[in-house]
């Protein structure tokens, strides 16, 4: 089949009737009329049918070489430059519709897959690895334009060095086979968008110490022992003009119990092999893939922050003021070192013995750990240069009631009414201040794991050797 519709992935995620719990309470009835779930789903359709527009063919699809289907480009394998620069175009299409709030937007976990499907020769001839279902799978994603979840991270309990030395009793692990597959059971961490997706995807993080922990599989997301247990909604039920961004896409954080949950070997690409685990992660395509899909919704939720910067200097007349300048400049010149080391990464990309091409990871990795620095500067900007104006925010209510016409008077820009700097400033609030920009500005600065061990990476992987021996050869100069 082609690319689904919003009412398509609707009417399947309705369907589906996962067990998604929260507030002790499980969601009963079609999910999408939940209130803390209606927003972002109604937002993922949207994204959907952005996808499948006439107008946006070109960018947005591309034809299956098995069955000729229109696809969504966020699947796509690239094998030229040309094919991820397709691929940009794709991703930032759809980060727009959202500012590049929208983290897991279905490209990134499409993404996901096809680098491991782009990542098959890592698991040839490895025991316990199947990589012929998973490009198997690959395919039937791609052709059914699944959506996806994901979970990698194990729970909190012990973050020592040593912690592997105890007996974990929290992580998910296999637990047993049997003639229908194997058998999971624990918790992991941080499915966002648990619950409204056709499927979650399942893997090991590297490093893992236990080869009952190490794994690879997708289930889809009603399977029978699996559960979501969701944190606090921050989808409030006040308006969109209370809540321009929250009430739009809140993307819920879940933790995902596995209650002896039985997955079919089928749906197994790999398990009880570190090695391999390690590998798929380490040396196949998922960094490289993923670290520019990330990059490319970064450089645009950067726009969104610099337009919402200027508009505010614009509102209340500061434009003429050093400091503010200052301020604005910052978030311009993050965004064109964005750019710029996303363009490196492309220019620099090679196609590899697979035919793949795969761009440069190490400028994507300094963008992406750059941003987790940037990115609450940014947020500091915002509330700097709205001041006061980001507390005295009235709700819509407030304008329609009996002294709404004194409101748009008082709170009025320079050349605004109040209603309109108000719609403004809630924005502004709601992107950096409310809960839900407060996880805006936590998601971003761990995203891709912690920015301590992100430099390390990039310490590890950066070529300075011609560096290192031009200052060689001074030394043997001056001697």
């Amino acid at each position: 089949m082609p690319v689904i519709t919003g009412k398509e992935y609707i009417k399947r995620i309705n369907a589906l009737q996962s067990e998604v719990w929260l507030r002790g309470k499980r969601v009963e009835g079609n999910i999408s009329e939940h209130d803390a779930f209606e927003g972002v789903i109604k937002s993922q359709a949207a994204l959907y049918d952005l996808q499948g527009s006439p107008s946006l063919e070109e960018q947005m699809v591309y034809a299956s070489e098995t069955t000729g289907n229109k696809i969504g480009l966020s699947y796509l394998i690239p094998k030229t430059r040309a094919d991820l620069e397709k691929r940009r175009t794709m991703i930032q299409h759809w980060a727009r519709f959202s500012g590049g709030v929208m983290g897991r937007s279905p490209d990134y976990m499409n993404t996901v897959l096809a680098s491991f499907a782009a990542s098959v020769d890592v698991l040839d001839n490895e025991p316990g690895c199947f990589p012929d279902r998973l490009l198997s799978f690959y395919e039937y994603a791609r052709e059914n334009d699944l959506s996806f979840t994901h979970t990698f991270v194990n729970p909190q309990t012990n973050r020592s060095s040593l912690a592997f030395l105890e007996k974990d009793v929290t992580n998910a692990a296999i637990v047993d086979h049997t003639d229908e597959g194997i058998i999971i059971d624990g918790a992991k961490l941080l499915a966002t968008q648990g619950g409204i997706t056709d499927e979650l995807l399942v893997f090991s993080a590297p490093g893992a110490q236990d080869s009952s922990q190490a794994y690879g599989f997708s289930i889809p997301s009603n399977t029978a022992g699996v559960s979501f247990v969701c944190r606090e909604s921050f989808a409030q039920n006040g308006s969109r003009f209370d809540y321009p961004l929250a009430s739009q896409f809140e993307e819920m954080d879940t933790i995902v119990l596995f209650d002896h949950v039985v997955v079919p070997w089928e749906r197994v690409f790999l398990h009880e092999n570190l090695r391999a685990a390690t590998n798929l992660y380490v040396h196949g395509k998922f960094v490289p893939f993923t670290l520019h899909q990330i990059t490319s919704r970064q450089i645009v939720k950067t726009e969104f922050i610099l337009g919402l910067a200027q508009s505010i200097v614009e509102m209340i007349n500061i434009s003429d003021y050093q400091h503010v300048q200052s301020k604005v400049v910052e978030i311009m010149k993050g965004l064109e070192t964005m750019k710029a080391l996303m363009l490196k990464a492309e220019l620099e990309g090679e196609v590899d013995e697979t035919g793949v091409f795969v761009p440069n990871k190490v400028p994507l990795y300094i963008a992406v750990n750059q941003f987790q620095e940037l990115y609450p500067r940014f947020t500091e900007i915002i509330q700097l240069l709205g001041a006061s104006g980001m507390m005295t925010i009235p709700a819509e209510a407030d304008f329609q009631g009996e002294r709404g016409a004194d409101l748009d008077h008082y709170l009025r820009g320079a050349e605004k009414a109040g209603k309109e700097r108000v719609a403004l400033f809630r924005l502004a609030w709601d992107m950096t201040m409310s809960s839900f920009g407060a996880r805006q500005t936590l998601y971003e600065r761990f995203f891709f794991g912690d920015p301590v061990r992100l430099s390390q990476t990039i310490y590890r992987l950066y070529d300075d050797t011609e560096m290192v021996s031009w200052i060689e050869q001074c030394i043997k100069k001056a001697d």
